[in-house]
């Protein structure tokens, strides 16, 4: 009789290699996951392969995003300018690159912003949309300090020299004091500090005059001038209000006071009081 031939319970090779690679947590990963994806992917590119169809789902797209961004809560439909003078609201006004009503997508806050800040009469600006479709620009405008005058006219500059407006005559801005001379505009802030100090002359102060971009020549009535040095202008300014406060200096006939040389000051005086004192002095030795 003859023995009865079991089937070999083992696996086969295949059937062994095949086991020991869904033990692989990448390959089942990959048959999870990569699959799929290449499926959809080969569909994918087998349906976009034909340009109509393409153009028809790009067409779709576009509609649809379209019909989203113009929806009434997207829309803006008005501009408001707040913290600024009616002629710096007219440029804002004038410069905005878009045409209301807009969709709030397209517009370009932060180059608006740019935009507005480029003005020379805005220091700094804030651009917002609020509820209902208004734009809000919020501006905080430079202050004009002095009058700047140059070869080139007259303007009105802020504190860091940046010119606010041009002027076509002194007095339509009579406020505020005249600063004159090249290089004048990058010194506004000492310049504020002398006219702060020659507050006791101001009946008779016309101005500044920056002299070759590194001092000052205070300008007074009857061609006055008082030459102030490079370094501690007001210092020197307050030894000359203290010499005309005792012996009313400047009430006398002179053309300018040196202060350029602090330890040796210099007064010049007009040609006729030169004569007066010349005339006096010989008299003087004559009777001697």
């Amino acid at each position: 009789m003859q023995p009865v031939m079991r089937p070999d319970p083992a696996p086969s090779r295949w059937s062994y290699r095949f086991q020991r690679l869904m033990l692989t947590p990448g390959f089942r990963r990959l048959l999870r996951v990569g699959v799929p994806i290449g499926v959809v992917a080969a569909v994918g590119f087998g349906y976009f392969a034909d340009d109509t169809r393409r153009e028809t789902v790009m067409t779709t797209l576009s509609d649809l995003r379209r019909q989203i961004e113009t929806r009434p809560e997207f829309m803006v439909n008005l501009l408001t300018v707040e913290g600024a003078s009616t002629g710096v609201e007219e440029d804002i006004r004038e410069i905005f690159p878009y045409d209301l009503p807009s969709s709030s997508f397209d517009l370009d806050l932060a180059y608006v912003r740019e935009m507005i800040e480029g003005l020379p009469a805005v220091a700094e600006a804030s651009v917002r949309i609020r509820q209902g479709g208004v734009l809000t620009a919020e501006v905080t405008e430079r202050e004009p300090v002095a009058l700047w005058r140059t070869r080139d006219g007259l303007g009105a500059v802020d504190v860091e020299g940046v010119v606010v407006d041009d002027l076509a005559r002194r007095t339509d801005r009579p406020d505020l004091p005249l600063i004159v001379g090249e290089g004048a505009d990058r010194a506004v802030p000492e310049a504020l500090d002398i006219l702060r100090a020659a507050a006791p002359l101001q009946d008779r102060l016309r101005g500044l005059v920056r002299m070759g971009e590194r001092r000052w020549d205070v300008v007074l009535d009857r061609d006055q001038r008082i030459l102030l040095p490079e370094t501690n202008p007001v210092r020197a300014l307050e030894r000359v209000l203290v010499l005309d406060d005792v012996q009313d200096m400047l009430a006398r006939d002179l053309v300018a006071v040196d202060m350029r040389l602090a330890a040796r000051p210099t007064i010049r005086m007009t040609p006729r009081a030169v004569e007066e004192w010349w005339r006096v002095t010989n008299m003087t030795l004559g009777a001697e």
